[in-house]
């Protein structure tokens, strides 16, 4: 198995978007009580056009696992003959000179098919997310996580995150 970069290929994307993401995203619909999606509108071309915007920040990577072939360069395309099996999304917090207190890399999404869930790999996927905390000189690794996202939690905790603060959200309608 080897965890590649997501380039900022359309094909790339959107077979990343229907094989990960979408399933990820549906998971999380059924565990976590406030999180819905949208039903009047094409998620994968809606999601596609967003993604590809955001390879563009030069502060946003994502990786996806992969298992089977992919070409000499170890480049993600299309038509790999491989599965999609995994993936983890960063994002680096640059802190204004006016904190004390040092960049962090953002762990935005991270997720691992059923089937491969227990070998380790999402591990892997955090190691990698480490990695690149280290080659941009970011002294912390962050994430947030539903609080209905009980098997999150525990996984995170066993890696050694801990809470650092609360958010607390309010309809701004009630």
């Amino acid at each position: 198995m080897d965890i590649l970069r997501l380039p900022a290929d359309e094909a790339a994307v959107r077979r990343y978007i229907e094989d990960l993401w979408l399933p990820y995203n549906r998971e999380l619909e059924a565990i976590v009580d406030h999180f819905a999606l949208v039903d009047d509108v094409d998620l994968v071309t809606e999601e596609l056009e967003w993604r590809l915007d955001r390879h563009e920040a030069k502060s946003y990577r994502a990786w996806v696992a992969v298992e089977g072939s992919h070409d000499e360069n170890n480049h993600i395309t299309a038509d790999i003959d491989s599965d999609f099996v995994g993936f983890i999304t960063t994002d680096i917090d640059e802190s204004s000179s006016v904190f004390d207190r040092p960049d962090r890399l953002v762990v935005c999404d991270i997720y691992v098919r059923k089937p491969y869930r227990g070998t380790g790999l999402a591990n892997d996927l955090i190691e990698r997310a480490k990695a690149r905390a280290r080659e941009q000189e970011c002294a912390n690794l962050t994430l947030d996580v539903d609080v209905d996202n009980e098997r999150a939690i525990a996984f995170y905790e066993k890696l050694g995150f801990e809470p650092l603060r609360q958010t607390l959200t309010t309809s701004v309608d009630g």
